[in-house]
């Protein structure tokens, strides 16, 4: 490929709260001609993290790789605004134009680069096209166990045209344009393995009270212990996991099945199987929530 393409990602205390954030940069890496990292900090000062930036630099070396340091401002506790800002902020240091973005918790398969460089050559050639949308594996509970259902999100926007001005939106799940519009993108078959619910319980407890931190400015109260449970649209894994996961898997899979989780049913699931057996049916997603535009 002629275009640049910089890969963009950020992370704050990646290595406390188990986000495979190495192998999800690794991931993304034979695509890219460089790789900003957005590395958080509490203090002003830009020292003190939990030993995630200095993981990355031994494991990452080389000019390929940009490392920033950003202060997390916690004024910002609303609506995990402080997620999008990070992000734009390693997007502002992209030298291309067209830009791959990655989550400390989601990877690229081996399999599906191929089809990411063909949608990225697309997006390089084609004036009407501002991003590529990916299909989504949200894995739940543990590595061999995912979630599918209407309630949570099955595709999304991770590379973008820079020049067309669309940047990070609100908790940074997708990409907007700063009037709210959205990207006119292309669906590739090209798939993002998210393993953000895929660890230990206590570590998830931790994930979960850093984010009502990001989210509602305070942490949860209620002094409930997390615990995984059977929850509507879970679904056993039998595809094959990214080579590049392989140690983190051994680490983290843990013993839960669908069978060991308690039972959390309810009424309104009814309705949501319905829609759910719609769109197996029709590809057709009732009331989706989508933060672009599809054009073939």
């Amino acid at each position: 490929m002629a275009e640049l393409v910089s890969g963009f990602t950020f992370i704050k205390n990646g290595l406390s709260l188990g986000y495979p954030i190495l192998e999800s940069i690794k991931s993304i890496d034979p695509l890219c001609d460089e790789v900003i990292i957005n590395v958080g900090f509490d203090n002003e000062n830009l020292s003190g993290d939990d030993g995630t930036e200095e993981y990355l630099r031994d494991n990452l070396q080389g000019p390929k790789y940009k490392f920033l340091k950003s202060f997390w401002n916690p004024a910002i506790q609303k609506d995990g605004l402080i997620l999008s800002e990070q992000t734009n902020i390693a997007l502002s240091a992209c030298s291309g134009d067209i830009c791959q973005y990655i989550q400390g918790d989601e990877i690229v398969h081996q399999d599906d680069l191929e089809a990411i460089e063909q949608g990225i050559r697309s997006l390089h050639d084609r004036s009407d096209l501002e991003a590529l949308v990916y299909k989504y594996i949200h894995f739940f509970g543990n590595v061999d166990i995912y979630k599918y259902t209407r309630t949570i999100y099955r595709r999304e926007v991770r590379t973008i045209k820079k020049s067309s001005g669309v940047h990070s939106y609100k908790d940074a799940q997708g990409f907007r344009f700063k009037n709210g519009a959205k990207p006119i993108a292309k669906l590739i078959d090209a798939r993002i393995f998210h393993y953000g619910w895929a660890r230990d319980e206590m570590i998830m407890q931790q994930k979960i009270n850093s984010f009502d931190k990001l989210f509602n400015g305070e942490q949860n109260q209620d002094g409930r212990e997390f615990r995984y449970k059977k929850v509507f649209g879970l679904k056993t894994f039998k595809q094959t996991h990214p080579k590049i996961m392989d140690r983190w898997i051994k680490e983290h899979r843990n013993d839960l099945t669908l069978d060991s989780l308690e039972s959390d049913f309810h009424f309104k699931h009814i309705g949501m199987a319905l829609t759910d057996l719609i769109e197996m049916v029709t590809n057709y997603r009732i009331g989706e929530f989508k933060n672009y535009r599809l054009i073939k």
